[in-house]
């Protein structure tokens, strides 16, 4: 008796192991061959990256407070501004040259272009002309106001500057092209940056 129970124990064995041979084997067929990974050389990487073109990476919201005066021996002209302005900084991807990038197996090495201020306005909604006199012997100078807003725009593009926008667009370009580069397959990636 405890033979044929060996005997009948082993002849389940036996079915159960031939059964998820089977098994495997034709869900290997059904699900084909695996995909073979696409070759990564530098003129794929190069042609991803560069499609980006303009990889804007920060954008800054400053105000700054202008006084103008045009001041003459007979009378005044003065604005005072409150400039509302935007500044945004990034890595222009499309400058990136094959000599940027190294590849050795899974592993690539990228060097980043400096970053950029890609664009500095203000936003007129929010810009407001506080004060504007003329002197009584003064015409009006229709040109002041602009001058004005002008001065205020140049004021928040070096006041961004000063705050750090170039680094932080180069910091925020080298992480966003990390997470790209390893979408594309690649296992070690090493952003570099001037």
């Amino acid at each position: 008796m405890n033979k044929t129970r060996l005997l009948l124990a082993g002849l389940l064995l036996v079915i159960v192991l031939v059964m998820g041979l089977a098994t495997g084997l034709f869900a290997a067929r059904l699900l084909g061959p695996p995909p073979s990974p696409r070759p990564l050389n530098t003129a794929t990487v190069l042609t991803q990256v560069q499609g980006l073109a303009q990889l804007v990476t920060v954008k800054y919201v400053m105000e700054k407070v202008v006084v103008l005066e045009d001041v003459k021996f007979y009378g005044e002209n003065r604005v005072l501004l409150v400039a509302h302005g935007v500044v945004k900084a990034g890595v222009a991807l499309a400058k990136v040259k094959p000599g940027d990038i190294r590849i050795r197996g899974q592993k690539i090495v990228f060097t980043l272009p400096p970053a950029t201020l890609t664009d500095a306005y203000l936003d007129e909604d929010q810009t407001q002309v506080i004060e504007q006199s003329t002197g009584v012997l003064r015409r009006f100078d229709k040109d002041l106001q602009q001058k004005a807003r002008a001065q205020g725009l140049e004021e928040i593009r070096r006041a961004a500057r000063k705050s750090g926008i170039l680094e932080d667009a180069s910091e925020r370009a080298s992480q966003q092209l990390q997470f790209l580069l390893h979408q594309l397959g690649f296992e070690e990636v090493e952003i570099r940056r001037p």
